[in-house]
Formats: C-alpha cells, sequence, structure tokens
C-alpha cells in the first residue's frame, strides 16, 4: 500500500495537481490541515481533494476560514490573506472545511495539523517538543503524522534508553534524560526515505502549497505501513503562475514573493 501524505496546500491549485500528478497510483490520499489560506484558488483545491477522496484534518487556516477566532493570531499578511479567503470561497467550501475533525486515526498512524498535546498551533520544531508530543500519542498509535512547520522532518525514536516497550519508566525531562529514548532529527529531502522499522516517529511532509526549507518545490511524503517507512519527494510547478493569479486577486505581495525561494 502506498499512501501520499499532504499538508499545507494553503490554496496552491498548481502545486496540488503536481503533487498528485507526480505520485501517481496510490492507495489514498491524506491530508495534514491548512488546505487554504494565502493562496487563490480554496475553492478549487477543496474540489480537488473532495474529487479524489482525501481523508484529512483542518489546520487553524481552515479553522479560521470557516469564521473562527484563530485569525485574530495571524499576523497582518496572513490576516489580509485570510480574510480575502473568507470573502472568496463558496458555502459548500465552508461546509467541507468545517467538517474536519482535529484528529484524525488510520491504523498507527494519528493525523494532525500542529501537534498531538494542541492540535491546530504547537509547531513541532526541536526534539524536546517532539518527545513531549510522543509522550501524549495513544498506546496503539506509533507514527505522528503532522504539518503547520512547512518543514519536512521527522523526529525518530531511536533503540536504547527507556523500557522495553518504549516507555518512560525511570522518567526524565522533556529534553531527555535518564530512561528517555535518544531521538534523531532526520531532515526530509528530495527522494530520502526513512525506514521505521518498528520505531515511534513523528513525521512532517513538509509544505505542497508554501514551502519554507528554501526549496520552492512542493514537498509531499509517501507512506508505505507494510514496508514501514516513509520517503519524502520534491516537485517542481509553474510558480510564477501561482504568483500571477495571486497579484490578480489583491493578495499580499509578500506572500507570492516567498514562493519563489520557498522560505
Amino acid at each position: 500500500m502506498r499512501i501520499a501524505v499532504l499538508s499545507d496546500v494553503h490554496a496552491n491549485l498548481t502545486a496540488l495537481d503536481a503533487v498528485l500528478a507526480d505520485a501517481g497510483a496510490v492507495d489514498a490520499v491524506w491530508q495534514l490541515g491548512d488546505v487554504v489560506g494565502y493562496g487563490p484558488e480554496p475553492d478549487a483545491v477543496v474540489a480537488r481533494l473532495r474529487e479524489i477522496g482525501a481523508k484529512g484534518v483542518r489546520g487553524n487556516h481552515d479553522a479560521a476560514a470557516c469564521g473562527g477566532p484563530e485569525i485574530e493570531w495571524f499576523n497582518p499578511e496572513a490576516r489580509r490573506a485570510m480574510e480575502w479567503t473568507r470573502n472568496a470561497i463558496t458555502a459548500t467550501t465552508v461546509e467541507w472545511l468545517a467538517g474536519l475533525p482535529e484528529r484524525l486515526t488510520e491504523g498507527a498512524c494519528e493525523l494532525v495539523h500542529g501537534s498531538y498535546r494542541e492540535p491546530l498551533w504547537e509547531y513541532v520544531t526541536s526534539e524536546g517538543v517532539a518527545r513531549a508530543n510522543l509522550a501524549v500519542l495513544d498506546g496503539a498509535v506509533r507514527v505522528g503524522l503532522h504539518g503547520h512547520t512547512h518543514m519536512p522532518v521527522a523526529f525518530l525514536e531511536e533503540r536504547g534508553g527507556g523500557d522495553a516497550d518504549g516507555g518512560d519508566a525511570d522518567g526524565g525531562d522533556a529534553d531527555g534524560g535518564p530512561g528517555r529514548r535518544p531521538l534523531s532529527t532526520i531532515r526530509g529531502r528530495a527522494g530520502e526515505t526513512l525506514e521505521l522499522r518498528g520505531r515511534r516517529a513523528l513525521v512532517n511532509p513538509g509544505s505542497v502549497g508554501q514551502p519554507r526549507d528554501g526549496d520552492p518545490r512542493a514537498s509531499y511524503l509517501v507512506w508505505e505501513p507494510e514496508a514501514d517507512r516513509v520517503t519524502w519527494h520534491r516537485v517542481d510547478y509553474d510558480v510564477e503562475a501561482v504568483q500571477r493569479s495571486m497579484r490578480e486577486a489583491g493578495l499580499p505581495a509578500s506572500l507570492a514573493a516567498r514562493l519563489s525561494i520557498g522560505l
């Protein structure tokens, strides 16, 4: 089984279609939130995800697009883009976004947008934060899939330390210590495969529509549950066409400009 895992599409249909074409025949598509916001085609992106039967969760931008208070925490440019999004989207799009759960469990995986402690807002950017989130994963869940940071990365729990079944019987603080299994940070470079081999991990596919790791190509990953591995992928798309659409819509120029450099 091959499952395409996407996050942070941000209303960028051109990037989404490039990713879907690159992924080819897959058994499922999972999305990790922030389907809308920033980009120029929110209705079309939602329509495409509905068309392919994508499963997934709600991000903070999705919640804000439905009229939620999340917009109050946005920076000025993100807020301007969200105000545009609220005015642009149809009732059908709002209904679909509002129906997305904050958490979704699929087999050994739990899907969220931000983190397992705070599904909409927390950024998993360090081993300390990753360890604290691994500690609250349900016992049946071994792989946490999340987005929000726009960075392709994994935090992998290594062998050794802790008790035999991966618990923390000997205590230790959130940054590691006695009884804690060591964590490794793996940067998800294009074409890189991470073999989990039964280990627990938090895995981020990066962003389809607004990459922020210095690589402007759309980012996603493929999860193969039987093989117990993930592989990151990067895809070129027509950035200039999306930038033109953003300018024509009156979206903030800085949000369009950053697509060229992936920051």
